[in-house]
């Protein structure tokens, strides 16, 4: 490649960094805005409802907490098994685990319609609420995530000038990162089970009345999150024209969201057994003809949900051929987290659109809560988003995030390797 090209190649990518950067603001800004309007106007310029409480946000919400589950399933991965293969992808999990946490909490901010009362939860105790139990695991996971992703803000290089903030703070906090991942891991574990408990205990509709959500739930954030941090590093890798971590960790982790990812599958497909075809249950049948009626609960759970997925991914990620083009991997990546958002939006929101009442006479013996995001909703969400994605943007380009030590280690190896096969005559 001659110089001139190359001053063009680079030109052209930063042309194209300007523009990303400038959409995300405007995405930013926007979203500031609807946010502001909400604060001022209250919940009633949303479209949600006392019969439809949870929309747009509690999705968003739900989706970017199971997202940002890799950090913990890392974490634990790493630092209390020991696998060294997959150190590479500590920083970049714990990275997305801590915009994952913090999406959410602004997610919630909008929902609860008076974010100045956050903290009431932490001083008026009802234990009898899983949804208190949910507050709690969200503050003090968050919290977790903040003392993890802390030493890597402290080892940027725009922290040279004080060598003290990281003998002090970067250093012992690195040294308590077993603990903190024991921590995290019990907290982010017993935060997805409670999210897929708070559906479980809605005993009025019978087809989220089940032990197996919170499982289900814990193993799809599981997959869903490991398949958000390898996306975004590979995407971030092709972007920069680096290779930020070994060829034989992504081949390892794909392999591993694979398994899950079939694992999953058919927990899920019992699951739909046990509830939805051998089951002849009044509450289950009644349910499940309002969700037919009234919504696209049956499309979007066989083709968002299981065939495109997991079906499809699971296959690309587990037949070696496919699992070394890296393009099918990332659209493999980038189908299970579209699944796990179809899953987060199909258990919030049917059965909120299908509620438990039964009124005959009523739209075609069916009542039916209509609900369809509001514009504020959207840009709400449309401005957390660009957070998330200028946040991770900033951070890979400016923070040690990924460290290039793991690729010059398999690039001398495949030297050395590639040395030894040469035959001495040559």
């Amino acid at each position: 490649m001659t110089v001139a090209s190359e001053g063009s190649r680079r030109e052209t990518i930063n042309i194209a960094l300007i523009g990303w950067f400038v959409m995300l603001v405007i995405m930013l800004g926007v979203g500031i805005f609807a946010a502001v309007q909400v604060l001022v106007n209250g919940l009633e310029i949303t479209n949600l409802t006392d019969q439809v409480p949870w929309g747009l946000w509690i999705t968003h919400d739900l989706s970017a907490i199971a997202l940002g589950a890799g950090a913990f399933t890392f974490s634990a991965a790493v630092y209390l098994f020991k696998i060294e293969s997959l150190k590479p992808l500590a920083r970049p999990a714990v990275f997305v685990g801590f915009l994952g946490y913090t999406s959410a909490m602004l997610a919630l901010a909008m929902d609860i319609g008076r974010p100045d009362r956050f903290y009431y939860p932490l001083i008026y105790w009802n234990v009898h609420s899983v949804l208190w139990e949910i507050t709690w695991c969200v503050v003090l996971y968050s919290m977790v995530l903040f003392f993890e992703v802390l030493p890597v803000v402290l080892e940027s290089k725009y922290f040279d000038r004080w060598p003290w903030l990281r003998n002090v703070f970067a250093h012992r906090l690195h040294d308590m990162t077993p603990v903190f991942a024991v921590l995290g891991m019990g907290l982010s574990l017993l935060h997805q089970s409670s999210l897929g408990a708070t559906y479980g205990v809605l005993s009025g509709r019978s087809i989220w009345y089940k032990p197996s959500l919170p499982v289900m739930f814990i193993i799809s954030a599981v997959a869903g999150g490991m398949a958000l941090t390898l996306l975004a590093t590979m995407l971030t890798s092709k972007l920069r024209n680096r290779k930020l971590i070994p060829d034989f960790t992504k081949l390892q982790v794909a392999r591993v969201i694979g398994y899950i990812a079939l694992g999953y599958l058919y927990i899920k497909l019992w699951d739909w057994a046990a509830t939805s075809y051998y089951s002849q249950a009044p509450g289950t049948a009644d349910a499940l003809s309002r969700l037919r009626a009234t919504t696209p609960y049956t499309t979007t759970f066989w083709w968002l949900e299981i065939v495109l997925g997991l079906i499809v991914p699971a296959i690309i990620l587990l037949y070696q051929g496919f699992r070394r083009n890296d393009r099918l991997v990332m659209l493999a990546l980038g189908l299970i987290v579209m699944g796990v958002i179809v899953n987060r939006w199909n258990v919030t929101l049917s059965g909120l659109i299908a509620p438990p009442e039964w009124s005959p006479g009523v739209l075609g013996n069916i009542l039916v809560a209509a609900y369809t995001p509001s514009t504020i909703e959207i840009l709400v969400s449309i401005g957390i988003l660009g957070y998330a994605l200028l946040a991770f943007t900033m951070g890979a380009r400016y923070l040690p995030i990924f460290s290039r030590k793991w690729a010059r280690m398999e690039e001398e190896e495949q030297t050395q390797s590639s040395a030894a096969e040469v035959p001495a005559g040559d």
